[in-house]
């Protein structure tokens, strides 16, 4: 029988302030922006821009203490005398947390100096917000750190899509991606419920055993609470036949809150996932594992067939093109989780590598997205011809980053993550899901290849203006003369660089996300 002494030593939590200082530090920063936004004047808000990038910087280099992957923290003892605990800094936490508090640091340098329709202080403490649940995430070691952490990175990105206020587009995607979320935590939510009711506990490590040994008369509300837990972050992950709010949400957003959530959102729900699979519900891995290989399969082929339809002259058609394929994308990371229900949970360092790839070149075209807006505001797929000619290191980038998405030398990153991803099908023995995602590889080299073929046609040549009015405007402003800022240079060069760097190195991305992952 328990005592009161040790019922009440078993909640004495233990607390290690180095591993949460990353999400803390985040956090922190975004609340001073908030009221400092208050009271600095007009003239110097670009300063909260700054504090934001520099707070990012510091949450980055907090990380480095932690590489040794042995910080856990707020744990509590079970009644077997181990330790189960809410927040484990470990291997794989941290490599999430470098992929999303670096991608919301691109995402800073994106937005930097390009705020000026956009209430400025709003702006960054979303963003950072955003950035603190995203790395609170897949540190998360029971089911209420692990919604809430979800809910902290989302709810600030509704706002952040609607940001533009006086755009009805931005609204419209913001309302379609609030409902759609809200629908999927509910569902995760009543998962939950299901899961604490069979076995009395929300830790992920105590879950896994507690799950093997579900009575009989509850195994049924076990298999319905995992199934609708998974559900949620079906929708989280933009997987088919959960991904129709993505292609209006990208279009409508900001483009740096559209690059945001295609890496930095799209890691929270994966890492989310893993968790969940990997470490909470094994015991149902013959359940999860075939319905995540549907899944990936659906996925990859919805995105890049929906991809193949897109217009070249359609307004924004070059950002919803990029949502379609962050979705073909999802389904190839979704390929080793499913194949880690066949084999090892070491296929997971395929989706963590791969992950780490599509990061750095996503946010790269994102990038670049971003600099021909600025003189092409309707984005579109022919706005990208002759790029070349008129900046030649932006289309040189450009083209890096397409055939890095595509799998095609020199991005040989690319297909140095999708061969990996391959492989992970093929070792469970998922030849047909390998199959499936060869045919698709082949489906996507298409419209990648056709964009970046434009960036290095002749241009087209311009209607001639009228006298009057050519006098008018003065002298003819094009992508080629109008400035960049700096930052958004500076973004597209870090993630072209990084690239470069991968590409001559490929097997330290893998060596570094497959390293005692858990």
């Amino acid at each position: 029988m328990t005592t009161a002494a040790d019922s009440t030593t078993s909640l004495v939590q233990s607390v290690d302030w180095l591993a949460i200082a990353p999400p803390v530090i985040v956090a922190t920063v975004a609340l001073i922006i908030l009221v400092a936004d208050l009271f600095l004047p007009e003239e110097r808000k670009p300063l909260l821009g700054l504090a934001s990038i520099a707070g990012l910087v510091a949450a980055l280099a907090l990380l480095i203490p932690l590489r040794d992957g042995n910080h856990s923290t707020f744990c509590l003892t079970t009644g077997t005398g181990t330790e189960a605990c809410s927040y484990t800094a470990d291997h794989f936490a941290l490599i999430i947390q470098v992929l999303v508090l670096g991608g919301a640091l691109l995402t800073a340098l994106l937005s930097f100096g390009d705020t000026r329709r956009l209430p400025v202080g709003e702006f960054w403490f979303l963003l950072l917000s955003s950035a603190a649940g995203a790395a609170l995430l897949p540190a998360a070691r029971d089911l209420a750190t692990l919604v809430v952490a979800l809910e902290v990175a989302s709810l600030p990105a509704f706002a952040l899509v609607g940001i533009k206020r006086d755009d009805r587009r931005s609204s419209e995607a913001a309302l379609k991606f609030f409902l759609s979320s809200v629908v999927a935590t509910a569902v995760m939510l009543l998962g939950v419920s299901f899961v604490y009711a069979t076995t009395g506990t929300l830790h992920l490590t105590e879950l896994a055993t507690r799950l093997h040994d579900v009575p009989e008369q509850l195994s049924i509300l076990a298999k319905a609470g995992v199934a609708l837990t998974l559900v949620g972050f079906a929708f989280k992950t933009a997987a088919a036949p959960f991904h129709f709010w993505v292609p209006d949400t990208y279009v409508g957003a900001p483009l740096p809150v559209a690059a945001y959530l295609s890496v930095v959102g799209k890691a929270v729900g994966f890492s989310g996932l893993i968790l969940v699979t990997v470490i909470a519900f094994p015991s149902y891995a013959d359940v999860w594992g075939p319905a995540l290989a549907v899944v990936a399969a659906l996925t990859m082929t919805v995105g890049n067939v929906a991809a193949l339809r897109q217009t070249a002259t359609r307004a924004r058609s070059a950002v919803r093109l990029l949502a379609w394929s962050s979705i073909a994308q999802a389904g190839y990371l979704l390929v080793p989780i499913a194949s880690a229900a066949y084999s090892s949970d070491e296929q997971i360092g395929s989706t963590v590598a791969y992950a780490l790839m599509y990061a750095v070149v996503n946010l790269g075209a994102f990038a670049v997205a971003a600099l021909v807006a600025r003189t092409k505001p309707d984005n579109r797929l022919s706005d990208y011809r002759g790029l070349y000619a008129t900046r030649p290191l932006t289309a040189l980038a450009m083209g890096f980053f397409l055939l890095c998405l595509a799998g095609l030398p020199p991005g040989i990153v690319g297909l140095f993550a999708k061969v990996t991803v391959f492989s992970s099908a093929v070792d469970a023995g998922l030849g047909w899901l390998a199959v499936v995602m060869a045919v698709n590889v082949v489906i996507a080299l298409y419209y990648y290849l056709q964009w970046t073929a434009a960036l290095f046609r002749a241009p087209e040549e311009a209607e001639p203006a009228a006298p009057a009015a050519a006098l008018a405007a003065g002298p003819a402003i094009g992508v080629q003369t109008l400035r960049a800022p700096v930052s958004l240079t500076t973004a597209i060069a870090l993630t072209a660089a990084v690239g470069i760097v991968l590409s001559g190195a490929p097997q330290l991305v893998l060596r570094f996300a497959a390293v005692n992952l858990f």
